[in-house]
């Protein structure tokens, strides 16, 4: 109050920021606990853009000590040690990079709404894309949820602990910060080692995204943390390469809606759920896109700064001679241009003169849809630091976990081509 009688210009401002969904109450709160801590002060706490969650033009962070803590995964037990550091940093309600088995994640306590608000201020996520929460035991989900539901029992039994999200009642524990405002919560609980180990030694269940900036391709390896969030969070959790490469499957079990795509497949699932279907813009009666339950459906993301081309269709001829024209062109003009290239089986490159100063070639494993999955944003982040003009990507079939890959990258996208037509 005092703050809009000083400066009456932002009365109006601070209203909107005060009224909305996520923050009206976290801010504050926030505001009290950790101004001093990330050095934010009056004045940038006024210019929060309340649908973005941060300004661009007074964001302080950048300046903190970033500690990277290498644990091993097959031994956790043995480093439980170096839980210490990160565990207490969650129970402070600060934020902490982790692995997964999908991505790495940004935690923070997710029962703290000043704690989830740093994760918005961290990555400059938008205010309005909900938060998954990871849990350790059935406990921590049962404190987060109003009850389990038999279809939401079997796909517990089925795919937990894994990379499967599950849309469930949110109990009045869950502060607004993590659902937006929303009547449900996304919860999983993850299988990597030092993910339910960071979460049991902090003893509170974790949300978070993935730990990159906004709209940026998903991290990896604990060095795409570093790259993104180096002076924007005290701490990073390397446990080397993720296993998946893409974000959690998350499904609607009152709806049998798989909300995003993931490595549990839509094929998978119907052996649990029969009629569970895929989400769909065109089909959408309840208009999700506006006020998303979920992550992955409202913004652009996964986005390099290069420009990316996506192939699609089953003419690799076409997409070959796509492809070849396209390095020519740029060569041409001294551009530089990635190809990620996913048939290897059908077509290579071999036969192409190719200046590696201008061109560089990254072929995903044998072209499969895990191995491309696992490559996917690592590659788009190579590319970048590369200093590429434009990636191509070639696309692949959207049966089982190619409809993870083709939803990831069409979302990063900007021009798709059918090869076909």
């Amino acid at each position: 109050t005092c703050f809009l009688l000083v400066l009456p210009r932002y009365a109006h401002f601070m209203h909107r920021l005060c009224t909305s969904p996520c923050f009206s109450s976290s801010i504050r709160s926030y505001a009290k606990v950790s101004v001093s801590k990330r050095n934010l002060n009056a004045r940038t706490m006024s210019n929060l853009d309340p649908h973005l969650g941060y300004s661009a033009e007074t964001d302080t962070l950048g300046h903190l000590d970033t500690q990277v803590i290498k644990i091993d995964p097959k031994n956790v037990e043995a480093e439980a040690a170096k839980f210490e550091v990160p565990a207490a940093l969650i129970r402070k309600g600060e934020v902490v990079g982790f692995p997964t088995e999908t991505v790495y994640g940004l935690g923070a306590n997710a029962l703290d709404s000043a704690a989830v608000s740093k994760i918005f201020l961290t990555k400059k996520r938008p205010s309005d894309n909900p938060l998954i929460v990871h849990v350790s035991d059935e406990k921590m989900l049962l404190d987060l949820t109003e009850g389990v539901t038999e279809d939401a029992r079997k796909l517990m039994t089925t795919f937990w602990p894994g990379p499967l999200t599950i849309l469930f009642r949110a109990s009045s524990k869950v502060p607004k910060e993590v659902t937006c405002g929303l009547s449900t919560v996304g919860v999983r609980m993850p299988s990597h080692p030092v993910a339910l180990k960071l979460i049991s030694t902090s003893g509170v269940p974790i949300a978070a995204p993935s730990a990159n900036l906004s709209g940026r391709p998903s991290p990896t390896l604990a060095e795409h943390v570093y790259f993104d969030l180096k002076g924007r969070c005290e701490c990073i959790i390397d446990g080397g390469a993720t296993n998946v490469g893409v974000e959690s499957t998350v499904v609607n079990v009152e709806t049998k809606t798989v909300l995003r795509p993931g490595s549990v497949t839509l094929e998978q699932l119907r052996e649990i759920i029969p009629d569970m279907e895929v989400y769909s813009q065109e089909s959408d009666t309840e208009n999700l896109v506006h006020r998303p339950p979920t992550p992955g459906l409202k913004y652009r993301h996964y986005s390099p700064k290069a420009g990316v081309l996506l192939l699609v269709g089953n003419s690799t001829e076409n997409m070959k001679k796509i492809i070849t024209e396209k390095i020519e062109e740029f060569s041409s003009e001294n551009k530089k241009i990635g190809i990620i290239h996913t048939h290897p089986k059908d077509f290579d490159f071999s036969d192409i003169k190719i200046n590696p100063e201008t061109c560089f070639l990254i072929t995903l494993g044998d072209g499969s849809a895990t191995d491309v999955a696992k490559g996917l944003f690592a590659s788009l982040r190579e590319l970048d630091g590369k200093g590429v003009d434009l990636i191509i990507m070639e696309g692949i079939s959207e049966a089982n976990e190619g409809m993870a890959v083709m939803n990831r990258i069409k979302k990063a996208a900007e021009n798709i081509v059918d090869v076909d037509k």
